[in-house]
């Protein structure tokens, strides 16, 4: 076995499906370019644009934007095929680190594009996640959305240091155009081994509109407002808490750059293991008990800010995470009706453009009045809101997510 099957093998075990893979190879080369770009954009947009106020606001828009392109990627292929609109998606990514570079010297025509990036990101995100659901059987739905999201992982282990590397090396002239090769490189994998269609597509185009269904979907719409509480409390973990670690307890920012490499670490390592253990679990308690595992450990830093403390949160966080993030798009996956598949999935894919617009604003408001003891108080309890939501909006699903929607009783 060579070293690339063991490596393989060792973070995917040997129940990948084949017709996965293609989607593996675009997630990772994907996320390598997007970590590597978004590690360090408001970097560039401070240092290069000189836009140190204007950021959160762009930044701000540009989640909103987010939102509504995932939405209309989900809508778009529907109707006109996954496989077109992430190849339009993923074409756009490989020029746009190259207009990045080429706008460093206009302030204004440089936020702009940092605000529409986002856009063109999110394009694609949905698409792929309804792709999942298309080339695999429902009953592997949880499974494949856990190997989908370890790609992703590998892809911001490697991106964030190759990046740091360039600068140190090099330059942004150095960064973004390495940046524009790695979207290249996912892109050729997607033209040339994504199918157009799969084994477990919907027969052909909808024939009703996507967001009257949507709207009159209760169970679908309450797991939604869910899901905006618990990227609440995972964005909370990405960018308030290292704010509290090196202001707030007095931690050097090099602690941080130690921490945060935990968390794709551990992914990358037990992802797939977890879900595989956890799948016989019915939905609705496994996605209470994630939420709960995600939310509650920030109460240990009200008591403590020792190191410990905060491994221990980061840690446990992380497991908690690996159960959610699967489980939630394999549910997501099983209450969409396969027609109108992408369309539930992109207004999924709005929760995590709500979490990181709302939660660095709400968190750090409220750390700046009240202090580090509150804020993570606070989001202990929306830990619990996400929990409560969530299992109220699946009481009554007893199969395991991935099974048929008319396992789903009317909500």
């Amino acid at each position: 076995m060579g070293v690339v099957r063991r490596v393989i093998h060792l973070i995917w075990g040997d129940d990948l499906d084949d017709a996965l893979r293609p989607v593996l190879g675009v997630t990772l080369a994907s996320s390598a370019a997007g970590s590597a770009t978004w590690s360090f954009m408001a970097i560039w947009a401070i240092e290069e644009l000189d836009a140190k106020a204007e950021l959160p606001f762009a930044l701000l828009l540009g989640a909103a934007f987010a939102a509504t392109s995932g939405f209309l990627g989900g809508y778009l292929s529907d109707r006109i095929g996954r496989r077109r609109v992430l190849l339009f998606g993923q074409g756009v990514m490989v020029g746009y680190p190259l207009l990045l570079l080429a706008l460093s010297s206009s302030k204004w025509a440089g936020l702009v594009a940092v605000t529409l990036a986002g856009m063109f990101g999110a394009l694609g995100g949905s698409v792929g996640q309804a792709m999942v659901a298309d080339l695999v059987a429902p009953e592997r739905h949880q499974a494949a959305y856990a190997s989908v999201r370890v790609a992703g992982n590998v892809g911001v282990v490697i991106g964030p240091p190759l990046g740091g590397l360039l600068l140190v090396l090099g330059s942004w002239s150095a960064l973004f155009p390495t940046v524009a090769v790695l979207s290249g490189i996912a892109w050729l994998i997607a033209f040339r081994f994504l199918p157009h269609r799969g084994a477990f597509a919907p027969e052909g185009p909808p024939e009703r509109g996507s967001l009257s269904v949507i709207l009159s979907d209760r169970r679908f719409l309450l797991f939604l407002g869910s899901a905006v509480f618990a990227w609440l409390t995972y964005v909370a973990y990405e960018v308030v808490l290292p704010v509290s670690i090196v202001d707030g307890y007095g931690y050097e920012p090099s602690a941080w750059g130690f921490l945060v490499w935990v968390n794709p670490l551990l992914v990358t390592l037990f992802q797939v293991r977890l879900t595989r253990f956890a799948t016989p679990l019915p939905p609705a308690p496994k996605l209470m008990l994630a939420m709960l595992v995600m939310g509650l450990p920030y109460l240990v830093l009200v008591w403590t800010h020792s190191l410990a403390a905060i491994v221990f949160v980061v840690v446990v966080f992380v497991f908690g995470e690996m159960l959610w993030v699967p489980t939630s798009q394999a549910v997501v996956a099983d209450l969409a009706p396969a027609d109108i598949r992408g369309a539930y999935m992109g207004a999924f894919g709005s929760a995590p453009a709500i979490g990181f617009a709302l939660a660095p604003l709400i968190g750090l408001q409220v750390r700046n009045s009240f202090g580090d003891e509150a804020t993570w108080a606070m989001f202990a309890v929306i830990g619990v809101i996400a929990a409560v939501l969530g299992g109220l909006a699946l009481l009554g699903l007893d199969r395991r997510a991935g099974g048929s929607r008319s396992a789903v009783l009317e909500a």
